[in-house]
């Protein structure tokens, strides 16, 4: 289950990491035979939502999560917290709050969770004052997972260091004049760097 905002659901030109991630996982570990009448497949649900944040995600994390019961949930947070600091329904206390209280009723189901944490892209990072906040929300989210005992992806570092030796604008999607999404080769790295995480933890719990 990919739980989130527009870079889980993806935008106009650019596929969603949910549909690659799908596509690599029924690759890697194809489908599973339960019996010679059942037989399972991978499916990546994608349950993201433009425009959204942890704050005003957790009054459909039931219906759009919980009740689909998902073995993995990755939960994309933090990025509208910085985006729209300006706007009090993405306040950041309030979207930490919210992270936490998410953490809190996923703890219930018996699922992994992964925390994705925010894009590293000019309209989160240009402005200090934003570079700062996304820096802070960054460190909340790694405590908030240390402290639930779950996993986290962290997204933002992985596209910083890509900043020593890749340009910002090829991490950009060309048709985003906001400078906030993802291209879509940042895209598909991004999403192949979680796919191998998954995979090294699916193989290490000595699942085939």
């Amino acid at each position: 289950m990919a739980f989130g905002s527009s870079s889980t659901a993806g935008t106009r030109l650019v596929v969603p990491y949910p549909a690659w991630l799908e596509l690599m996982l029924r690759d890697e570990f194809g489908i599973q035979m339960i019996n010679e009448f059942d037989k399972r497949m991978i499916n990546v649900i994608n349950r993201g939502v433009g425009g959204e944040e942890a704050s005003t995600e957790l009054r459909r994390m039931q219906s759009d999560v919980i009740d689909e019961k998902p073995a993995l949930v990755i939960w994309q947070v933090g990025t509208n917290a910085v985006f729209h600091s300006d706007d009090p329904r993405f306040a950041f206390e309030k979207v930490v709050n919210a992270i936490a209280e998410g953490l809190d009723r996923l703890a219930k189901i018996p699922a992994d969770v992964i925390l994705m944490d925010s894009q590293y892209t000019t309209a989160v990072v240009e402005k200090p004052e934003k570079k700062q906040l996304s820096d802070t929300m960054v460190k909340r989210v790694s405590e908030l997972a240390e402290a639930a005992g779950v996993d986290v992806f962290r997204r933002y570092a992985l596209m910083e260091y890509w900043q020593k030796t890749i340009a910002m604008r090829e991490l950009i999607d060309p048709a985003d004049t906001d400078v906030l999404h993802l291209s879509d080769w940042a895209t598909r790295n991004v999403t192949e760097v979680l796919f191998n995480q998954i995979k090294k933890a699916v193989n290490g719990a000595g699942f085939t």
